[in-house]
């Protein structure tokens, strides 16, 4: 009897081996393995068509992403408004840029920083808002705006989980005056490791991609930069899993309805917004305690099924912060979630028996 296969909360998505073949070859012939390469320019090129945004910038990560954002915004000291219910680079990226996070707590409907609580958190350091689009689900954007508009604070949108989401009509990377974006392997689109920068203003893209690539071009140094170019070779990734996006986002839906609907009524769930066009990077779950999840993962665990807490803990509790903010609803909320196994060639009977086993350990 064969041994039953590991079923991990996520799995990379891997495209035909030659089509990924017929872009390693296009490196091998022009030799160009990094630098801003044909590869890479052909896939900002299709990615700002495909996601229908300007000033596209590919990097080597997320959360460089949000480190370069920072800069390129001239943000050097201060304190940058931010949520603690996220993957802890969101609030890594402030503190590696000698920033002051300052956490505002989230609403408990979709995760999302609670706008109504932001303006009594900014102060006369306060130099930007950081928020993020949890799980693909979208900010109340337009407030967020309007408090940037209101205090003059630059608004850096963490949209590592919202490729292919879209808020009225319109990307999510659309918003603020830039947006961030991984492309790690566990995400919806990946290019093995990678992230983006999209942004705004004309002036600042133009900043940025200097400050991508040392700060120069040619012998000539224009500003302080870093080392944010990706290579061709993840370029590479990139292109050939373009190809297969709509047909991946579907089969993530097919396979988060089939959750909602065997779940339904034993679990909290996100609630997404009307005008939210979903992308289902995950299928996040709310148990009534913590005790309830552990039963739950125990069970699984069993089966060789490995769920995962999305995100645990709250990060206003990291130990290495210099100031402690109380987050009630995100230090509740961070006991009680986990997402589940979600990956296009997840097997949908697979999917039922983890439903089983977490109604059997709910109601045992």
């Amino acid at each position: 009897m064969s041994k039953q296969q590991k079923i991990y909360v996520t799995k990379s998505f891997m495209p035909p081996k030659e089509l990924y073949k017929s872009y390693i070859d296009k490196i091998y012939e022009n030799q160009q393995l990094t630098n801003q390469g044909p590869l890479v320019h052909e896939l900002e090129e299709k990615l700002s068509t495909y996601l229908n945004v300007q000033n596209f910038h590919y990097v080597t990560n997320g959360t460089v992403a949000l480190q370069i954002a920072l800069k390129a915004l001239d943000i050097e000291e201060g304190e940058i408004i931010t949520t603690p219910f996220s993957y802890v680079a969101t609030t890594s990226s402030i503190l590696w840029e000698k920033l002051t996070p300052v956490f505002v707590d989230i609403e408990p409907n979709n995760f999302t920083i609670d706008v109504d609580k932001i303006e009594q958190a900014i102060t006369p350091k306060t130099k930007a808002i950081m928020p993020v689009h949890v799980f693909g689900y979208a900010c109340e954007v337009d407030k967020i705006q309007q408090i940037a508009k209101k205090y003059n604070l630059k608004v850096i949108y963490d949209a590592a989980h919202a490729f292919a989401s879209k808020y009225n009509g319109k990307s999510l990377f659309d918003y603020g005056d830039i947006s961030t974006c991984s492309f790690h392997a566990t995400k919806l689109f990946h290019t093995i490791e990678g992230g983006a920068c999209i942004v705004k203003s004309d002036e600042i893209s133009k900043k940025l991609d200097l400050i991508k690539r040392f700060g120069h071009n040619g012998d000539n140094h224009y500003c302080l930069g870093i080392n944010a170019k990706q290579s061709e070779f993840n370029a590479a990734m990139g292109l050939a899993n373009l190809r297969f996006i709509s047909e991946i986002i579907e089969k993530r839906k097919t396979i988060s309805e089939i959750y909602e609907n065997e779940l339904n009524g034993f679990v909290q769930r996100p609630k997404k917004q009307a005008n939210l066009d979903y992308n289902y990077a995950y299928f996040p779950v709310v148990f009534k305690s913590e005790t309830e999840l552990l039963r739950v993962f125990e069970e699984l665990n069993k089966e060789e099924i490995y769920p995962r807490r999305y995100f645990y803990p709250s990060l206003n509790t990291l130990p290495y912060l210099k100031t402690s903010t109380s987050c009630p609803v995100s230090e509740d909320i961070c006991s009680r979630i986990a997402c589940l196994p979600l990956y296009p060639d997840l097997d949908e009977g697979i999917v039922l028996k983890i439903c089983k086993i977490i109604k059997g350990a709910l109601y045992d």
